[in-house]
């Protein structure tokens, strides 16, 4: 998979070691950067290409991960959710189809981390599963329906 990453002035160090690791497990990474004073900049960019499916999925890094989650959530066609745990990770993909997933540097260490990014993108949505209709919800709504 293509895989986009992100991060704020806070999250750099653990932005490139799960780029190392996510390269690692053999995936493409995108580094949509770090540097950027207002980090909102950075997710909305990272979000518009997944929601444009330029890449497949999005990880987004930040001091506790809230800011990222809710910047890229204004994107349309992008669903981020705050990981903290690895039933969060997996229960991302599987129940709500995240396309992008958001963690915090200042709160989780960097091998939880690489736990959380591993089961995030070893899952994968199933439309006939028992949660689609609750996510066509989501997007029936989004999309104005």
């Amino acid at each position: 998979m293509k895989i986009a990453i992100g991060c704020d002035q806070n999250a750099s160090e653990l932005k490139e070691q799960l780029k190392a690791f996510i390269m690692e497990l053999g995936h493409v990474c995108v580094d949509f950067g770090g540097d950027e004073p207002i980090y909102a900049n950075t997710a909305i960019r990272l979000a518009q290409a997944v929601a444009a499916e330029e890449c497949d999925r999005g990880v987004l890094i930040c001091g506790t991960g809230i800011g990222m989650c809710i910047a890229a959530n204004k994107v349309k066609g992008a669903y981020a959710a705050l990981v903290n745990n690895v039933y969060q990770a997996q229960r991302a993909q599987l129940s709500n189809r995240a396309n992008i997933m958001t963690l915090g540097a200042q709160v989780t260490g960097v091998e939880l981390a690489k736990c959380l990014v591993q089961s995030y993108l070893k899952e994968q949505f199933d439309p006939q599963s028992r949660s689609a209709p609750k996510v066509q919800r989501i997007c029936d709504y989004e999309n104005g329906r």
